[in-house]
């Protein structure tokens, strides 16, 4: 997209959760591609070099969590800012997430939260407080 603001990575084993997150995102001049699990995130994250992955906790062949470790421990990606949209809210988020948001969301809370990270990128984090997965 011609003047986009950024890429972002957008990965969730729902096809409707990463539509509704893709066309939010393109509204606001994103570039994104999608995957529907955290093997096709490993496979296409050094290819389109997004500034923020979006992940989903519960996928199918590599969940979002081993996904962000993954990610953290190779030095190709571990800076990229990541953000944990997740339906579980009953747990503490892993201290290499940038960011947390509970499904179901405000799309435009999920924007802004992408564009605060794209800004400033990884090592900014969000208040304790709105780190927790909360809904």
């Amino acid at each position: 997209m011609p003047g986009a603001t950024g890429r972002v990575l957008v990965v969730d084993d729902s096809q409707v959760i990463r539509q509704l997150i893709r066309v939010n995102l393109e509204l606001d001049g994103f570039e994104v591609m999608t995957a529907s699990d955290g093997a096709e995130c490993l496979e296409t994250v050094h290819r389109f070099r997004p500034h923020v992955i979006t992940l989903d906790v519960a996928m199918p062949r590599l969940d979002g969590l081993r996904t962000v470790s993954r990610l953290r421990t190779d030095p190709r990606t571990g800076h990229i800012p990541l953000v944990l949209v997740s339906a579980s809210t009953d747990q503490e988020p892993p201290a290499e997430v940038d960011a947390v948001l509970g499904k179901p969301f405000e799309p435009t809370a999920l924007v802004r939260e992408v564009r605060r990270l794209r800004d400033e990128g990884r090592g900014h984090r969000a208040p304790a407080s709105s780190r927790t997965l909360t809904r």
